[in-house]
């Protein structure tokens, strides 16, 4: 330890995590250049191009131009799945629907088990 001094350590640390950062704002900023609709198949290839060769200039210059709607972008690249005023999109959720439509008289127990079966043991899920 004595031929690390601890401040040396510390500026290490420093410029590790800098570094992650860098390395996922500009993953950030390729992933957001192709989720962009407004944007045509030239100009995502322009941006592209522009952050991986000069990536220092080409994630200041993008995010100048393009940096406040990318919150926007991200809000409708993931749209949340809604039933009945509920959100989700798993098997539990699914579950609590038929429940209700159960419990409203809508559908009849076998209906429900039929349901469920379908749903807890659908391909891909585990067997029983």
């Amino acid at each position: 330890m004595s031929g690390y001094p601890l401040l040396d350590i510390f500026l290490s640390m420093l410029w590790f995590f800098l570094w992650m950062l860098w390395i996922f704002t500009v993953v950030w900023i390729v992933i957001d250049i192709f989720r962009s609709r407004d944007i045509g198949g030239w100009a995502k290839a322009g941006w592209f191009v522009l952050v991986l060769l000069l990536p220092l200039i080409g994630v200041t210059i993008y995010l100048i131009a393009r940096g406040s709607t990318m919150q926007e972008r991200q809000a409708t690249g993931y749209p949340a799945r809604v039933h009945d005023g509920k959100t989700g999109s798993g098997s539990a959720s699914e579950l609590a629907r038929l429940a209700d439509l159960r419990d409203q008289g809508v559908i009849n127990d076998d209906e429900f088990r039929r349901g469920k079966d379908k749903i807890l043991y659908a391909p891909g899920m585990n067997a029983r």
